[in-house]
């Protein structure tokens, strides 16, 4: 068990529901927008230069996934909610005091999405898509962590 900052004492799997918890609270429908709208122009750019193929589709897509996974889980960890200002105040101060924790989060999800998407799409080895699975969810990892780092450190 550890200890918060009251004096709480909460588990490992409390954590865990915590953490996912408050990536749910995330402002997803926005972050839907900047990923399809990100995917839009990377797909857009490569058809414009003249490459064709599954695999500028899946770099796309890709794209699309990984920008809304960061805005999605930035947005958790910074507060910021579609929905009402209100609800889920406790969980979402235990975010901004636990980005690193929320961070996993997005970022095992866009691992997961990378390596589905890359696996369907293109003919990229097994470990290749591995390893550009765990590159972009460090990348939202990163995104995500140092964004609730600043911002707590801010307050």
């Amino acid at each position: 068990m550890s200890r918060s900052s009251r004096g709480i004492e909460v588990s490992g799997a409390e954590q865990r529901h915590l953490a996912v918890a408050s990536a749910t609270l995330g402002p997803w429908r926005p972050a839907a927008v900047v990923g399809a709208l990100g995917g839009g122009v990377s797909l857009a750019l490569h058809l414009v230069h003249g490459h064709f193929g599954l695999g500028i589709l899946s770099g796309a897509i890709s794209v699309a996934a990984l920008l809304f996974f960061c805005v999605g889980g930035a947005g958790a960890v910074l507060g910021y909610s579609a929905r009402g200002a209100g609800r889920d105040r406790r969980i979402r101060r235990w975010a901004r005091s636990h980005p690193w924790r929320v961070a996993v989060v997005p970022a095992a999800a866009m691992f997961f999405s990378d390596l589905v998407i890359r696996q369907l799409l293109t003919s990229q080895g097994f470990f290749s898509t591995i390893w550009s699975g765990l590159w972009h969810g460090a990348v939202v990892a990163a995104v995500v962590g140092v964004a609730g780092t600043v911002s707590s450190s801010r307050r």
